[in-house]
């Protein structure tokens, strides 16, 4: 029974792979630089910052970047709280 749904199954996933990947436009090229050229052009102006990555990082997607460091905080808590009996010892 579970190997005539395996099989199935992983010829399923293989085309939805294969296809995925005859999809992808070659890598480097952008799809637009619209985005791009707005950054640049306004990041100073709209953020205070000299630096594009970090008003990018911090001003632009800074919902983004707190829910990241969320995700970070929470799964460092739950390692040391698993391993707390290993860190006293």
């Amino acid at each position: 029974m579970r190997r005539g749904l395996a099989i199935p199954i992983f010829i399923i996933f293989s085309c939805i792979i294969i296809s995925t990947a005859i999809m992808m436009r070659p890598f480097g090229e952008p799809k637009s630089t619209e985005m791009d050229d707005y950054i640049i052009k306004n990041a100073q102006n709209e953020t205070g910052a000299n630096n594009a990555v970090t008003s990018v990082v911090f001003d632009y997607r800074g919902f983004d970047t707190l829910g990241e460091a969320t995700v970070l905080f929470t799964a460092v808590a739950g390692v040391l709280l698993v391993l707390r009996r290993y860190i006293h010892e």
